[in-house]
């Protein structure tokens, strides 16, 4: 669904120049009835920290609309179902993908008793089946109410029964035994690195200790699992997360002793680490609207000219985390009418600089001025990956050691172009691009749809709850509040309302 600034059909053109391919094509009329509107910010039930849904232009033939038919194609209006009912709702104007449709998104500071009225227009007309009325209570992020029923909350997030990265990490945890790791885990990982968080999940309420000094990041960590907590009833479980950035476990499977489960933000293929989403895109989903401004649903909707707008350069900008970084830079110097590489910020190659010279920060919506987007590893895995394959440049990946929870999905060649860790034949892949360049806007395009479905905030949540739910399942005892751990509280909430109208279980106080 989505919401627009337009409020009159004299204000709507009939006909729209559009631009694709560097030629102006007149846009086809959109067909009001015909165009569709669909997405979870149609559902009540689901709670998400920025509700959205999607509108596809379609024509009067019933043909889906591919190119842009103009930014302001189309308006929404979000209100309470009842004019006795207030609460604020940030819902700025939907954006414009490019493709023919659009997203709507929407951030809403309180909950609604009766419901939200949500009106989709083409000037005057209503869009599909608009008026959409979402019946109440319609809960906001902060709103503590969680359903109890695991099973009802998964169904109607349409989670995936199965997600094939989960299912490996796995593999090599049976059982999970919270006697050894009480043992271990404090020895091996938290005194020699001590970037390691001890957590209790009981009766849905944190609980959590601090080994080492490196533990800040635990504000990530906290705020996923308080959000999570607010949805669905978590089962009881006891886990240790690395906040660090590196994989810890590096036993094998038939090492005496074994690896132990530790749950991290990256992994990589000579650890044994059980993988979570990252840090930076679920902080970004928590912020949408509000605290960042590159999210995955903002990306959407600033991925730069059309293809044959673009120009036709391989791009890449970031800190120095990295040596192959550098030698980018190197190659980029030599053969700068296929490559723009710079460094941004310099800490571990600080004596490079006066080399390579330090290149002037760009906005990331930026970046996708140029036709291709390399991707070089940082530390670990680059956390810029899922913005990338959002946008609709080309990407051009490293090979890695390193992963995230969705590249198990992708495949080289279908959805990006891969080169070698060196950089060896980096130079050889831009040139195939440019010289297949309907073949590689056909990959761009494939990846950006994967990375569209893949990394949907309420997928996102179905993957931490999975993770949280086979963990649990293997336990052979039951977690404890630990001496020494803290009760992570739920924001207290006051400035807006929130009555929660779900069957709740009392909370055993411990």
């Amino acid at each position: 669904m989505i919401f627009c600034c337009l409020h009159s059909a004299l204000l709507l053109p009939l006909l729209q120049a559009s631009f694709l391919g560097g030629d102006a094509v007149v846009a086809e009329p959109v067909s009001a009835r015909r165009s569709l509107v669909w997405g979870t910010g149609l559902q009540a039930e689901i709670v998400l920290p920025v509700r959205f849904f999607y509108i596809q232009a379609v024509n009067s033939e019933g043909h889906n609309i591919t190119r842009s038919p103009g930014k302001s194609t189309f308006s929404v209006v979000i209100k309470a179902l009842s004019p006795k009912e207030y609460i604020r709702i940030h819902a700025p104007s939907p954006l414009d993908r490019n493709d023919g449709s659009f997203l709507m998104r929407y951030r809403m500071y309180g909950t609604v008793q009766e419901g939200l009225l949500i009106e989709v227009l083409y000037g005057e007309k209503h869009v599909a089946q608009s008026p959409y009325i979402l019946k109440g209570p319609v809960y906001h992020e902060d709103c503590d109410c969680p359903e109890e029923d695991p099973l009802t909350w998964q169904k109607a997030l349409s989670c995936p029964s199965q997600e094939h990265q989960i299912t490996k990490d796995f593999e090599s945890f049976p059982s999970i035994n919270l006697q050894r790791m009480l043992q271990e885990i404090p020895k091996r990982f938290g005194e020699k690195r001590g970037a390691i968080v001890h957590y209790t999940v009981l009766n849905n309420q944190i609980y959590r200790h601090t080994l080492g000094k490196y533990t800040d990041f635990k504000m990530f960590s906290d705020e996923i699992l308080l959000s999570l907590a607010r949805k669905v009833r978590l089962p009881d479980f006891e886990f240790y997360i690395n906040v660090g950035d590196w994989p810890v476990e590096h036993r094998k499977v038939n090492d005496t002793p074994g690896p132990l489960p530790i749950i991290s933000w990256c992994g990589s293929t000579d650890s044994r680490d059980i993988i979570l989403p990252t840090y930076d895109i679920t902080h970004s989903m928590l912020e949408t609207l509000r605290g960042v401004t590159n999210d995955l649903l903002s990306i959407q909707g600033n991925t730069g000219p059309p293809w044959n707008n673009k120009t036709e350069q391989a791009f890449f900008r970031g800190r120095d985390s990295r040596e192959e970084r550098l030698q980018l830079v190197h190659l980029s110097k030599k053969n700068p009418d296929l490559l723009d590489a710079g460094i941004t910020g310099y800490f571990f190659f600080r004596e490079k600089e006066e080399e390579l010279g330090k290149a002037p920060l760009i906005g990331f919506f930026d970046f996708f001025k140029y036709k291709y987007q390399v991707n070089v590893d940082g530390t670990v895995a680059a956390y810029r990956f899922p913005y990338l394959m959002l946008g609709d440049s080309l990407v051009l990946k490293q090979d890695s050691p390193y992963y995230e929870h969705f590249y198990n999905a992708l495949k080289p060649w279908t959805h990006y172009i891969p080169f070698k860790r060196s950089l060896f034949d980096l130079l050889e892949q831009i040139n195939w691009a440019k010289e297949h360049d309907e073949e590689a806007q056909r990959i761009a395009r494939e990846g950006q749809l994967l990375a569209r479905e893949l990394l949907q905030p309420h997928r996102l949540y179905c993957y931490y709850y999975k993770v949280f739910q086979t963990y649990a399942m293997r336990q052979v005892s039951a977690p404890e509040v630990r001496p020494g751990m803290e009760l992570v509280p739920q924001t207290e909430d006051s400035a807006s309302a929130c009555h929660c109208q779900r069957k709740t279980f009392p909370r055993e106080e411990l």
